[in-house]
């Protein structure tokens, strides 16, 4: 097998609406926005580190409704915290659902307004 050395870059999400993309991954989870080409669509880039996330403002062939009550029984992306009790304290004020993992590690799953999943662990140390 040979070795090709890959790294994880970016995972692409479908939004319908950019300001409101925004305002959840910006604004409540505190993700910072990086630039991004003119790719003839809108969109947004959010940088972690040395990983992005692109949001991309196009046709959602995916259904949104039917989808788990459970994201992490989902496809999802997962992002780690050094706190997860943050993040619970900044959904629970903004009346973001969400629900903790059932295998007792400390772990939560919420979607974003457009229905796509995210994990959001702490990290142990």
């Amino acid at each position: 097998m040979p070795n090709l050395n890959f790294t994880f870059h970016h995972a692409s999400l479908i939004i319908a609406d950019t300001a409101t993309s925004v305002m959840f991954y910006c604004d409540i989870l505190g993700l910072q926005q990086t630039d991004r080409p003119d790719l003839g669509f809108p969109g947004v880039w959010l940088q972690l580190g040395g990983q992005q996330i692109h949001l991309l403002k196009l046709k959602n062939y995916d259904p949104i409704i039917g989808r788990p009550e459970h994201s992490g029984h989902d496809r999802h992306i997962a992002l780690s915290v050094p706190k997860l009790s943050s993040v619970k304290e900044v959904l629970d004020k903004r009346g973001i659902a969400y629900t903790l993992s059932s295998s007792g590690r400390k772990a939560l799953f919420c979607r974003d307004p457009d229905g796509n999943a995210l994990e959001i662990f702490q990290l142990i140390k």
